[in-house]
């Protein structure tokens, strides 16, 4: 969020401007940073009794409608570890991106640079995709590409990711915010 919230101020992502960043802990770092930037914040806590609320759909349709009051065009998630409905994904289809610390269809979900190491691959990175109703499996905007050092832990190679993610993610959302792209398939592909 930091790392989009500085491309857009730099002008990386032009005529662009994050309306709001929600979370599902108010305690999120993510919530305090925003708000310490002056960012719209919003906590939908995933249980909370004391809001009659209990239920996966409806912490759902809560985030739906808080989206919607403050006409999100584009929702970027960014450590949000769980998945999203298809009647979330419906409501927003085409316009939900996720960043996920690998070079996908390698290694989806939960610990991919752990995953990475213990398979052996030499290299490894950051995807940044469209969400769909598969696990890390929406069409694929843009890729950066990380070596695996061969005394690597999972936290140095996150370490290294981190640093990707964050230019590919400002790279994504500029590209799909100016529109000029099409889905081929399973991947972005640049209009000419």
């Amino acid at each position: 969020m930091l790392a989009l919230a500085d491309a857009i101020e730099r002008g990386r992502i032009p005529a662009a401007r994050i309306a709001l960043v929600l979370g599902d802990h108010a305690d999120a770092e993510g919530l305090t940073r925003a708000a310490e930037r002056g960012i719209a914040t919003l906590a939908v806590e995933r249980t909370t009794a004391a809001a009659g609320r209990t239920t996966r759909a409806e912490h759902e349709r809560e985030i739906i409608a808080a989206l919607q009051a403050h006409d999100i065009e584009l929702v970027c998630l960014a450590g949000f570890m769980r998945l999203l409905s298809p009647a979330f994904i419906e409501v927003f289809r085409g316009r939900i991106l996720n960043i996920h610390p690998s070079l996908l269809p390698a290694f989806p979900g939960l610990d991919a640079q752990r995953q990475a190491i213990a398979h052996g691959v030499k290299v490894s990175g950051c995807t940044v995709h469209f969400v769909d109703e598969t696990l890390d499996g929406g069409p694929i905007i843009t890729q950066r590409v990380v070596p695996v050092l061969d005394d690597d832990t999972p936290e140095t190679l996150a370490a290294r990711i981190l640093i990707e993610e964050h230019g590919a993610y400002a790279e994504a959302v500029a590209l799909v915010a100016g529109g000029n792209y099409e889905i081929a398939g399973r991947s972005v592909v640049r209009k000419s």
